[in-house]
């Protein structure tokens, strides 16, 4: 899938969580979204995205969750 379609889907999914008063929570309900309803290869192609390029067009939020959820889960 183009990177483009899964930073789009991924900061719609941001802006519904983004307003959550825990951010943290937040970040971990994005992240778990992202567990349940993405492929594992749809999931590694952003994560490789955020390293690589540092999630850029990314809502900071949806980086955040993915760098400090996604990138843990991802070494289990």
């Amino acid at each position: 899938m183009k990177i483009e379609n899964l930073v789009s889907m991924a900061n719609q999914i941001g802006d519904f969580f983004k307003s959550f008063p825990d951010q943290e929570q937040a970040k971990k309900d994005i992240a778990q979204h992202l567990e349940r309803f993405w492929a594992s290869s749809m999931r590694d192609q952003i994560l490789i995205y955020v390293i690589e390029k540092n999630g850029e067009g990314l809502e900071p939020i949806v980086r955040d969750a993915i760098k400090q959820h996604i990138s843990s889960n991802q070494k289990k």
